[in-house]
């Protein structure tokens, strides 16, 4: 037994793939992002589960395609800045990467050169986003010097919606598709042909994509996790399907107390019982994950009861009252998230108190704690 771990469900992972598997056209390929540690759900676990469903993975970097390929071959996606130092390692694991300058494309081709091989790349289109990529006014110029560049197979072009979660205002969102698209136009008079096109996330693959084959591939992150990518999408779809949440975070009681009247909790003095109090210590802290906003405001379930967090969480403990739990002990189950009997806490209720986003919640716990699958 590990004092905390991430339970992984194979089932519900598998079923929200199907999920968008049975949304988007039957054509349409789909790239599995495992960015970020796969969301906070553990790359190795992750992959292992999607490979033989998925028809691309996505990573943001070098290191996390250097960990992929211990465990898959599938194209993959690189999607975020890799260094230059790194292009060589990239290009010698097959990794597909994004580009938007001409230098490191010339420098790509060289190493490809070099290792006898033809390096895949992506071009990113800054259709109105304001991250990586061409701007629409330069990709004339880009496309022109582009294909002078020999040894380079340049497979897709892609962009990225701003607010497409926003499905009660859809002008903007309108806009980049239409820079995309002629960005795409003139990619194609300058003999880019038979391209891989994607612009779509989860959010997109709903509200946009759907059945349609409008790209070639979708990009689907975090709806794979059983996460929707904002109320207003899960509003309108909910109905319609079912996401199931992935992870869910365990941990066990360290030391059970009652402590009596008047005496202060945790760092800071921020929390003084009124009354005898029974509590547990529970051995996880911000050093995990767990957000140092939650003191004196979040919850946890223990034989399936919410119980409150007393003063502040620390690096790696923090104390919650368990007055109103019966025959309770050390080494008890306590979810941090996830479901324990008819309880249950999610991302977003945790976003919610915290003022953030359900993808940071699970996209920063530690990578230190260990992920198991649970068949």
């Amino acid at each position: 037994m590990n004092l905390s771990q991430i339970e992984i469900s194979k089932s519900n992972l598998l079923h929200n793939f199907q999920v968008f598997r049975s949304v988007v056209n039957s054509k349409t390929k789909i790239l599995s992002v495992v960015k970020a540690n796969a969301y906070g759900h553990g790359l190795e676990q992750v992959v292992s589960i999607l490979d033989s469903k998925t028809d691309y993975f996505g990573v943001n970097d070098v290191g996390e395609l250097r960990l992929l390929r211990k465990f898959s071959d599938k194209p993959t996606l690189v999607m975020g800045y890799v260094l230059i130092e790194d292009l060589e390692e990239a290009v010698k694991l097959d990794g597909t990467l994004v580009i938007y300058d001409l230098q490191r494309t010339r420098t790509l081709s060289e190493i490809g050169k070099k290792l006898n091989k033809i390096p895949k790349i992506h071009i990113k289109i800054d259709a109105s986003l304001g991250r990586q990529g061409i701007l629409l006014s330069d990709v004339k110029k880009f496309a022109a010097e582009l294909k002078k560049i020999d040894n380079i197979d340049v497979e897709g072009i892609y962009a990225h919606f701003a607010n497409i979660e926003d499905t009660k205002d859809f002008s903007h969102a309108k806009k980049q598709i239409n820079e995309y698209k002629k960005a795409l136009e003139i990619f194609k008079l300058n003999g880019f042909t038979n391209i891989k096109t994607h612009m779509s996330s989860t959010a997109a693959s709903l509200v946009y994509e759907k059945d349609k084959g409008i790209n070639n591939i979708v990009r689907i992150g975090i709806g794979l996790y059983g996460l929707w990518p904002s109320e207003e999408v899960k509003k309108e779809f909910h109905n319609k399907f079912e996401l199931k949440p992935v992870m869910r975070w365990v941990a066990h009681i360290a030391q059970v107390k009652t402590v009596p009247a008047g005496f202060p909790i945790g760092y800071g003095l921020t929390f003084k019982t009124k009354k005898p109090t029974k509590i547990a210590i529970i051995p996880q802290g911000y050093s995990d994950g767990y957000d140092r906003g939650l003191s004196n405001i979040g919850e946890v379930l223990i034989k399936g009861r919410r119980c409150k967090i007393l003063g502040r969480v620390a690096m790696n403990m923090f104390t919650v009252d368990v007055s109103k739990v019966s025959n309770i002990k050390a080494e008890d189950e306590v979810v941090l998230l996830g479901k324990q009997g008819g309880e249950e806490i999610t991302a977003e209720e945790i976003a919610e108190k915290l003022g953030t986003i359900n993808y940071e919640i699970v996209s920063r716990l530690s990578p230190l704690l260990p992920r198991v699958i649970i068949s």
